[in-house]
């Protein structure tokens, strides 16, 4: 070995895990702000179950759900694909619409 270094492999791997480590963090912060955005979505489509029940309104509205996919798909820049970000989309719509049929749904959103 010719580099003043012995160990040249192990400070290379240090390297990596303290940068994993800084982009964990990153991304727990991330975490925490998608599960407020997660709730924040949430709780509209517990107000619109609870206005949709008020007059009788069906939950399923096909139209509304393939212009948020829409909408979605247009706003993504990546790197998730279009088919990646609309499975994503899909479910949360799913877990909306489960909330807007919920027994909470026929209570007042302000209560």
């Amino acid at each position: 070995m010719t580099s003043g270094d012995p160990h040249p492999e192990s400070d290379t791997r240090v390297g990596v895990n303290r940068q994993i480590g800084i982009i964990r963090k990153r991304m727990d912060e991330l975490d925490a702000k998608l599960v407020a955005l997660l709730n924040a979505r949430a709780n509209c489509a517990r107000e619109i179950g609870y206005l949709k029940d008020t007059v009788g309104m069906e939950v399923y509205q096909p139209n509304r759900e393939s212009e948020v996919l829409s909408r979605v798909r247009a706003q993504n820049t990546g790197p998730l694909d279009g088919d990646a970000m609309t499975r994503v989309f899909e479910r949360i719509i799913e877990e909306a619409r489960r909330l807007e049929r919920s027994p909470e749904s026929e209570s007042d959103p302000d209560v």
